[in-house]
């Protein structure tokens, strides 16, 4: 695993090659790190802001040839936002390096966690904010999935979509008491005896009654975290969805 000081050299490597780049004309660190909350494991998160007249994704590009030539790094995936690319890269040691790229006009922090290393930013407009009955309308549609998937006898896709209704629920539960919702970032933080609930959901046999069992426990939870406004009219239905025989 990277140590702290890779870490750091390699993101002073990177700055520095924004820095030397007539094309980048701005560059800012992303991230908890930012935030004062990173660690150990936390990985680089980097964006730049491309000049006027360049192509956003012909630097890009340039970049992951001389990343991978240089850093022995791995593109891993790319994530579009907005008009910004996030790319993400494994370098050597298992460190994660999330660069992006955006156009000059367009540059500035979406978020709290920005610090600006050099050039000029703008006002820029972030991403909505996730929405309970977002989560809970994809949570109950998770819930059908798994019994349906159950009485079809596709028990790996049963198991996908009990998941898929854990992740909501404690997604919802974190919006709910205002932990960050997004990719497990509050999670840990919800109440212990919660997340002894949930260890209902995680079943060790792909068999009718276990997999039975964890659609119980996720529905369970879904009708207690639940917004009561939310909860009340699909009540019925979860509670159909739970029992030994559908109709």
């Amino acid at each position: 695993m990277f140590t702290i000081e890779e870490r750091e050299r390699a993101k002073r490597r990177l700055v520095d090659k924004a820095r030397a780049d007539p094309r980048v004309v701005a560059a800012a660190e992303m991230g908890s790190i930012v935030a004062g909350l990173g660690d150990r494991w936390s990985d680089v998160d980097l964006t730049f802001a491309v000049a006027e007249g360049v192509e956003r994704d012909d630097v890009l590009e340039a970049w992951t040839v001389d990343l991978k030539r240089d850093e022995g790094a791995v593109h891993l995936f790319d994530l579009p936002l907005l008009s910004t690319m996030y790319r993400v890269f494994l370098f050597p040691g298992t460190l994660q390096v999330d660069l992006s790229f955006t156009p000059e006009a367009d540059f500035g922090p979406l978020g709290p966690k920005w610090k600006t290393l050099f050039g000029a930013t703008v006002e820029r407009t972030g991403s909505p904010p996730l929405r309970a009955e977002h989560l809970f309308g994809e949570a109950v549609h998770a819930a059908l999935r798994t019994r349906v998937c159950m009485e079809r006898a596709q028990p790996w896709a049963s198991e996908y979509w009990l998941s898929e209704l854990r992740r909501l629920t404690m997604s919802l539960a974190c919006l709910e008491r205002a932990l960050p919702p997004r990719y497990a970032r509050g999670i840990d933080q919800l109440p212990a005896d919660l997340l002894t609930a949930y260890e209902a959901t995680l079943v060790s046999s792909l068999d009718r009654q276990t997999m039975l069992a964890g659609l119980r426990a996720g529905i369970d939870l879904l009708l207690r975290e639940g917004p009561a406004e939310l909860v009340d009219p699909v009540r019925s239905s979860l509670l159909e969805l739970q029992s030994d025989g559908l109709r």
